[in-house]
């Protein structure tokens, strides 16, 4: 079940990422199931915050396979993110990634938190 998709220019710095992310390095040298943690979290003017990492897999954690990772959100956050479309921008106006989420209500200016 995919819950967010990203976009190929999310994908590409991912994978790039990936290539020279310590954590996720060795976590994958230890055999553990690593993957890009995506996820909401309580917080910002608007009321939730994204939040995305390298982290282990957990159980009851929903997982997305993409050619080279995997993304991993927690049963909470799949909630908040159903049909959330992850982008990177690279520009004048800054430089991450960006969240386009249908679910949300309101989003503050920076586009870093959202209320539902």
């Amino acid at each position: 079940m995919q819950i967010i998709s990203l976009t190929g220019a999310a994908k590409k710095q991912i994978l790039s990422i990936i290539e020279s992310d310590k954590v996720y390095q060795e976590g994958i040298i230890q055999n553990k199931k690593m993957g890009l943690r995506v996820g909401v979290v309580g917080g910002g003017c608007s009321g939730f915050s994204y939040k995305i990492e390298f982290s282990e897999q957990k159980e009851n954690d929903n997982i997305m396979n993409y050619a080279g990772f995997d993304v991993i959100i927690d049963p909470k956050s799949s909630i908040y993110l159903k049909d959330v479309q992850v982008d990177f921008k690279d520009g004048l106006d800054g430089k991450g990634f960006v969240f386009s989420n249908p679910n949300a209500k309101n989003t503050c200016g920076c586009g870093e938190s959202f209320a539902v």
